[in-house]
């Protein structure tokens, strides 16, 4: 589904992505961890065209994104980002801008088929009930879900999601990430940046950890989610162990009262 060769890009503060080797089979769910400011969202730019490389090239499905037109590339890949939402419309009108990718030339109305998308997006994210609400009335949990059905009614073969799961209780948490493993299952190619490390355990098939601009590992998560990565990449002491149910590794932290503790016993 997507392949990145000897990637480098970044901005003019001075940040890169250096030499990013990556690729993303078709129906997998990937995830993207690592510390705050290691390149996760630089990457789903790249991916996305919003920066450009200085070297190395992304392809999709074997070719180079630079040859596709932004609306070409908006029916291939949709983004769930934060801070995406316009509080003054309704619902359904939000999640029918998923469709303005697919409209025709000089097209300036939703046809039947647009509405039929939109209709299936919200019912399947169950926010059909939502339909005729405005956005600025809803809840962060509720909001996160109709970003969601708007990217779905995008039709696209790649789901890029960055933090989709930020600010949001446990039991939202849950909700939206059953939704995207749901979504996967049915085959949809799903790439997600997630802060928390228990949940990109228990949810993806496979961790690419960043630190500094690098890959620093990448693999299943019992390969990547060690302790010994663990605290060299996040500086901090964990202890990792299995959780009994799914068999997936948990991270336990160890506040500085406790290792205070554990060396003075």
């Amino acid at each position: 589904m997507l392949e990145i060769k000897n990637l480098t890009c970044g901005y003019d503060s001075g940040f890169l992505l250096k030499d990013i080797n990556l690729k993303v089979e078709k129906g997998e769910l990937t995830g993207i961890i690592g510390p705050n400011g290691s390149g996760k969202t630089t990457l789903l730019r790249a991916i996305t065209r919003v920066i450009g490389p200085q070297k190395g090239e992304i392809l999709l499905e074997k070719e180079n994104i630079e040859r596709f037109s932004f609306k070409e590339l908006a029916k291939k890949i949709a983004v769930v980002s934060q801070n995406s939402v316009a509080d003054f419309m309704t619902v359904e009108e939000f999640v029918l801008l998923g469709r303005i990718p697919h409209r025709r030339r000089l097209q300036f109305l939703e046809t039947k088929v647009d509405e039929r998308i939109a209709q299936e997006a919200m019912a399947l994210t169950g926010t059909i009930q939502l339909k005729e609400r405005f956005i600025g009335d809803l809840s962060c949990g509720e909001r996160q879900l109709v970003v969601i059905a708007r990217a779905l009614a995008q039709e696209p073969r790649l789901l890029l999601l960055d933090e989709p799961t930020s600010h949001l209780d446990i039991a939202h948490q849950v909700k939206i990430l059953d939704l995207i493993k749901k979504l996967n299952k049915n085959g949809l190619t799903v790439i997600i940046v997630l802060h928390e490390l228990n949940l990109a355990s228990q949810y993806c098939d496979r961790l690419i950890l960043f630190n500094n601009g690098f890959i620093y590992k990448a693999g299943p998560p019992q390969k990547v989610l060690t302790y010994e990565i663990i605290e060299e990449v996040y500086k901090t002491v964990v202890l990792v162990k299995e959780n009994p149910i799914s068999s997936k590794p948990y991270v336990f932290l160890v506040s500085e009262e406790e290792r205070q503790k554990k060396g003075g016993a």
